[in-house]
């Protein structure tokens, strides 16, 4: 496994070989081979403990973040009304659920998107929106700096998501995994992880799919670290957020 001299990560690919030039993943990777090396690694390299470690921590952040994350849903509710949390539906090992956040769109929203097409073909194409008109004022500054992913500490304590791992996604994007859709299962989503150390949104979405796949497949105790150490920086300073 390559490690990057300015971040201390290692390098997407590195460890693989070269990247297929259409879905961004590595072209001499087989899934199922991948899927047994990532079984065989949660069995002997401490998956167990990366649980425990996302219960510790996500308790001690809930606590130690409790005055913050009340003022924020007092502000969101003061400012923008009901709902305070938005459950977006996404996927995980055990299947789909709602991954809570604090609203940071128009109630409106979905309606907005699907009666502007250009808007809901550039969003198909990358689901994300650089200039989108259904983020409130509020809601951009929680985006800014993370503030709206607080409430997913909840959905790490249940156990449907990990403090590092993968990119949380929906349904509609397990396709652009292709034959890595079971590889990306084999891990619980995270609420920070390589790719937002890496570029977030400033990264194609093929990127975004190599980045998870080189994550899954070189996963250890020391990499989750590694991440964890690098987050706050990275949401200080809003790099690639939006």
């Amino acid at each position: 496994m390559g490690y990057s001299q300015d971040k201390g990560l290692p390098v997407p690919g590195s460890a693989m070989g070269q990247c297929h030039t259409v879905s961004g993943v590595p072209n001499d990777l087989d899934p199922q081979t991948a899927c047994a090396a990532i079984a065989s690694r949660q069995r002997r390299h401490g998956w167990a403990l990366k649980r425990i470690i996302d219960v510790l921590g996500s308790s001690f952040v809930i606590l130690l973040f409790s005055p913050l994350i009340l003022l924020l849903w007092v502000l969101v509710w003061f400012i923008d009304g009901s709902p305070v949390i938005y459950r977006r539906r996404v996927i995980g090992v055990h299947g789909e659920f709602d991954a809570y956040k604090f609203r940071t769109m128009r109630r409106d929203a979905d309606a907005l998107l699907a009666a502007d097409t250009a808007l809901l073909s550039t969003f198909r194409g990358n689901f994300k929106l650089k200039s989108d008109p259904r983020v409130t004022p509020l809601g951009s500054w929680l985006r800014r700096y993370s503030c709206d992913e607080l409430p997913q500490l909840l959905n790490v304590l249940k156990g449907q998501m990990s403090l590092v791992g993968p990119r949380m996604i929906t349904v509609a994007e397990l396709e652009k995994y292709g034959p890595y859709q079971e590889l990306l299962l084999k891990v619980r989503p995270g609420l920070t992880g390589y790719w937002q150390v890496r570029g977030r949104q400033n990264v194609s979405y093929d990127e975004r799919v190599r980045m998870d796949v080189a994550y899954i497949t070189n996963w250890s105790l020391s990499l989750d670290l590694l991440i964890l150490l690098q987050t706050p920086a990275k949401v200080i300073h809003a790099e690639g957020a939006y």
